[in-house]
C-alpha cells in the first residue's frame, strides 16, 4: 500500500482516538520519572542531592526545549510528503530531523561551561547545591544528541500516525531510567552522580529505541540520497518553518515564565499558590496534546493531498475531540479543584490563596482550546509565519494587559492577562484560518 493510499483512509473518530490515546497515555508518564528521581536522592537524608536533581533537571531540560521545534515542524513536514505520496521526502526528511538533532547535541556539549555559567548566575543555589548540580549536568549532558534527536523522531512518527511507537519510546526509556536509579542510587550509592548516569543510558536508549522503530525508512535508499537530503530550497523551507516555531515558542514561554516573576511581587504566599495552579495549566496541555497532535498529522496530510474537504474534516473532528476534552477539564477542575490543591500543599495559606485563584483555572481549559486546537492545525499546515505573527501580537497584547489590570487588581489581574493572551491568540489565528485553506485547494 502506497504512502498516498494511506493518507487517503477515511478521517473518523476511530482514526483520531487512535493517534491520540497512546500521546495522552505518554504524556502521564511524564511525571512519574521527576517523582521517581526526586524519591531516590531524598532517601539520602539530605536536602542538597534533592535540589541539585531538581535544578539541573530543569536547567538542562529548559535548554533541551530550545530544540522542540523540531518536532513541530518535522511533523508538518513530514505529513505534508506523506499526504503528497512522496515516500523518499519522507525518509529524507529523517535523516535531516536526526543531523539536527546530532548537531544541537554536540553544540550543547562544547558550550556546556558557558551554558552551566549563565544558567547558575541567573539561578543561583547554595554551594553544595551547585557543586552537585554540576556534577549532575557533567554527566547527563553527554546525552544531549540523542535527547534532542528524540524530538525529531517523535515528531516523524506523529505524522505517519505511529503514536504507539512514541509511547513504546516513552514508557520504555521511563522504565529503563526508574530501574537504573533504584540501582545506581540505592543499591550501588552513587547519589546524584547515579541518578545522572541512570538518566544518559535511558536516553540513548531511547534513541536506539527509536531509530529501531523508524528502521523501515531506512530500508529505502533515499534516507542517504545526499543530494536531495541537502536540496538548498527543502533546507531553507525547513530552517523557515523551524526558526518561526522556536520564535513562537519562546515568546509563549516568556508569558508563562513572566507569570511567576510578576508573582514573586505578591509575596511568597501568592507565588507558591501561583506555582500550584500552573500544574492545573500542565495537565490541560497534557490532556490536549493528543487530539492537536492528531490535527497535526491529518491536516499536514490534507495539505499534502492538496485537499480542501480532507483538511476541514481534519480540523473540526479533531477540534470536536478537543473541546470534549477542555470542558471535561474545566468541569473537573470545578468539581475537584479544592481538592487536588490540597494533595499538592499541606500549607493552609497557599490552600486559601491557591482556591481564590481558581476560577481562572476552572476558565483556562475553555479560553485555551481554540489557541491550542489552532496550533496544532497551523503547524500541520506549516503555516509558521502565521503561529509566529499571531504569537507577537498575543504576547504584545499581554504586556498591555498585565500594565493595565495588575495595578487595580493584582494577582487576578495577572492571571487575567494570560487569558486574555489566549483569547488574542486564538482570535487571531481564527481570522487566519480561511487563508489556510485557501491555500489547501
Amino acid at each position: 500500500m502506497t504512502d498516498a493510499t494511506l493518507s487517503y483512509r477515511p478521517i473518523t473518530h476511530r482514526r483520531i482516538l487512535t493517534i491520540a490515546a497512546p500521546i495522552v497515555l505518554s504524556n502521564a508518564t511524564v511525571p512519574i520519572l521527576g517523582i521517581v528521581d526526586t524519591g531516590v536522592v531524598g532517601q539520602l537524608g539530605m536536602a542538597a542531592p534533592i535540589g541539585a536533581v531538581g535544578l539541573g533537571a530543569v536547567i538542562l531540560t529548559a535548554v533541551y526545549w530550545i530544540f522542540g521545534f523540531l518536532r513541530m515542524g518535522t511533523t508538518g513536514l513530514v505529513g505534508q510528503a506523506h499526504g503528497a505520496g512522496n515516500s523518499a521526502e519522507v525518509s529524507a526528511l529523517l535523516t535531516r530531523a536526526l543531523m539536527i538533532g546530532a548537531a544541537g547535541g554536540v553544540a550543547i556539549i562544547l558550550l556546556q561551561r558557558l551554558i552551566f555559567a549563565g544558567a547558575f548566575a541567573v539561578a543561583p543555589a547554595s554551594a553544595e547545591v551547585e557543586t552537585l548540580a554540576r556534577q549532575y549536568m557533567a554527566i547527563r549532558v553527554w546525552s544531549a544528541p540523542a535527547a534532542i534527536a528524540i524530538f525529531g523522531l517523535s515528531g516523524w512518527l506523529i505524522a505517519l500516525e505511529r503514536t504507539r511507537a512514541v509511547l513504546v519510546i516513552q514508557v520504555g526509556m521511563n522504565a529503563i531510567n526508574i530501574a537504573l536509579d533504584v540501582l545506581f542510587v540505592l543499591g550501588l550509592g552513587w547519589g546524584v552522580a547515579g541518578v545522572a548516569t541512570a538518566t544518559l543510558v535511558a536516553e540513548w536508549s531511547g534513541i536506539a529505541l527509536a531509530l529501531w522503530l523508524c528502521r523501515d525508512a531506512f530500508a529505502l535508499p533515499s534516507w542517504r540520497d545526499w543530494p536531495r537530503v541537502f536540496d538548498r530550497e527543502r533546507l531553507v523551507h525547513m530552517a523557515s518553518v523551524n526558526t518561526d516555531i522556536l520564535i513562537r515558542s519562546l515568546l509563549l514561554e516568556a508569558m508563562i515564565v513572566s507569570l511567576m516573576f510578576y508573582g514573586t511581587s505578591f509575596g511568597d504566599v501568592t507565588l507558591a499558590a501561583n506555582q500550584v495552579l500552573l500544574q492545573f495549566l500542565h495537565v490541560t496541555a497534557y490532556a490536549m496534546d493528543g487530539f492537536a497532535f492528531a490535527a497535526e498529522a491529518l491536516v499536514a496530510q490534507a495539505m499534502g493531498a492538496h485537499s480542501r474537504d480532507r483538511l476541514r474534516r481534519s480540523a473540526w473532528m479533531t477540534s470536536q475531540w478537543g473541546a470534549a476534552s477542555v470542558i471535561a477539564m474545566a468541569l473537573a477542575f470545578a468539581l475537584a479543584g479544592g481538592h487536588i490543591i490540597d494533595a499538592m500543599t499541606t500549607a493552609p495559606e497557599v490552600r486559601a490563596a491557591a482556591r481564590d485563584y481558581l476560577p481562572w483555572m476552572i476558565a483556562a481549559p475553555l479560553v485555551g482550546w481554540a489557541p491550542w486546537m489552532l496550533d496544532g492545525i497551523f503547524i500541520g499546515a506549516t503555516r509558521s509565519r502565521d503561529m509566529r505573527n499571531m504569537m507577537i501580537v498575543s504576547a504584545a497584547i499581554y504586556v498591555v494587559a498585565v500594565l493595565l489590570l495588575i495595578p487595580p487588581f493584582g494577582n487576578h489581574g495577572l492571571w487575567a492577562a494570560l487569558l486574555i493572551s489566549y483569547l488574542a491568540r486564538g482570535l487571531t489565528l481564527g481570522l487566519r484560518y480561511p487563508a489556510l485553506e485557501r491555500a489547501a485547494g
